[in-house]
């Protein structure tokens, strides 16, 4: 997508912080220019990355998930918190990169199996056709012993007429509800990591590998719907049309070239207030400090191979109300060149933000009343007075952004939505006079205002 196009599929659902929407196209943009330069100069050219200052509520992470929807690259959002300098208990910051790996192999496996959806499906239907009538496949006499039916088997007229009969039954899912019996193998395939440092999850799931291993494979006979049986027989079809090393290579090639990690809470390991003796802050600095080779460039050890980080673009987030973006160490602060400050957002952006997105907050909650067959209409006034209001108790409380609006909404609605099974078919309007109603005594109530909004 050009830079314009991704700035305009972001204002669908992020309202203002036109700079940061900006900058953040041009650099997934700069992917796309830096694949097409000559082989020559393409290695010399290093992703510019970024990070995001702005207090909490105004879009950083929003601005995270909806470039994952749009960029077809390998896209992971991780929180600096979760990880640990080496020699603590936890995560270490490698495991970023083999968690990206593991979701681009999936990624590539899903655009490979969809190419390879008719051969599969064909496959699937023959499957399913054998469980139906399993006399048919055990008269050939080819071997198959139930698998797939080759094209040049002969059958008796009135047994392929029935085959094909029961072809069309089953596509027109009048077989959906039907019982039958299915082998189930154990499907759950997890490669035991032996490079870097594990955690509780890796051995659990290396645990669980072993078993199978070791049990010998065997399937388990199951009673199975014709519908759950075509779901998982289209699984395992899957998996043996997709080339596996082929995917692995495709998406070695994709983290390396296209690859995004967002940061996010990255303040949260900065050190604060100037201190750098004793205490957790030791402890901060060690992740800033693991971060940096990662950031920089080096060779992350995975289960799929060695995974080059020098072309992975960075992104990271912070609101950096108790720190500074200065409290960082000086050597990964020059790994991240760009710098954003998003903006505070103001009455008129709460305007917006509950009118204009397409998954605006009124609209989400007009539907959700909607299923017990009560219609709400918001008027112009009462949105402007919501607005106001969260504008109003984020000055004189702590500023938490639009989420303050899901607080207001729903002490707006908390009534209502208790009650709404009893008022079903009515039509309720809410104006401004209903806000006041409901949040008046609230808002002028500060020591109030802090525990319930």
């Amino acid at each position: 997508m050009k830079p314009k196009q991704i700035v305009e599929e972001l204002d669908k659902y992020i309202i203002g912080q036109d700079k940061a929407k900006r900058t953040i196209a041009v650099a997934i943009r700069n992917r796309t220019r830096r694949k097409r330069l000559p082989d020559a100069i393409r290695d010399e050219v290093s992703p510019k990355n970024i990070i995001m200052i702005g207090p909490t509520g105004v879009g950083k992470t929003e601005i995270a998930r909806r470039i994952a929807k749009l960029s077809n690259a390998p896209f992971i959002k991780v929180e600096a918190t979760k990880y640990t300098e080496v020699g603590y208990v936890g995560r270490d910051v490698e495991s970023i990169i083999r968690d990206l790996m593991s979701i681009a192999i999936q990624q590539v496996k899903t655009e490979l199996a969809e190419a390879q959806s008719e051969k599969v499906a064909a496959r699937v239907e023959e499957r399913l056709l054998d469980l139906l009538l399993p006399s048919v496949s055990n008269e050939t006499g080819s071997g198959n012993k139930g698998d797939i039916i080759q094209a040049d088997t002969s059958y008796t007229d009135s047994k392929q007429a029935t085959r094909e009969k029961f072809r069309t039954m089953l596509k027109e899912g009048k077989f959906d509800e039907r019982e039958v019996e299915v082998q189930v193998q154990n499907r759950k395939k997890i490669g035991i990591e032996v490079m870097g440092q594990a955690n509780m999850d890796d051995l659990q799931d290396a645990m669980q590998s072993l078993g199978s291993i070791f049990g010998g494979g065997k399937g388990q006979a199951r009673k199975l719907t014709i519908k759950r049986a075509r779901e998982i027989f289209t699984e395992e079809e899957t998996d043996k049309a997709v080339d596996t090393d082929r995917a692995i290579d495709e998406a070695k090639e994709r983290v390396e070239q296209m690859g995004i990690v967002f940061l996010d809470e990255i303040d949260k390991v900065a050190k604060t207030g100037g201190s750098s003796s004793g205490g957790p802050d030791v402890s901060r600095e060690g992740v800033q400090r693991d971060i940096l080779p990662i950031v920089e460039g080096t060779s992350v050890a995975t289960k799929w191979g060695v995974i080059d980080t020098t072309h992975i673009l960075f992104i990271a987030s912070g609101a950096f109300h108790v720190s500074k973006p200065s409290d960082l160490i000086p050597e990964l602060q020059g790994r991240f060149p760009l710098r954003v400050e998003l903006d505070d957002l103001t009455s008129n952006d709460f305007y917006r933000i509950l009118t204009e997105p397409a998954n605006a907050i009124t609209m989400q909650y007009k539907e959700l009343l909607k299923t017990e067959g009560v219609s709400i209409i918001f008027t112009d006034e009462a949105i402007r007075r919501l607005s106001d209001i969260a504008y109003e108790v984020n000055n004189t409380n702590d500023n938490i952004g639009a989420r303050r609006l899901f607080t207001i909404m729903e002490k707006l609605l908390e009534e209502l939505s208790f009650s709404a099974d009893e008022l079903s078919g009515q039509e309720i309007t809410i104006t401004a006079a209903y806000v006041d109603e409901r949040l008046g005594e609230v808002v002028q109530n500060q020591d109030l205002s802090k525990f319930i909004l």
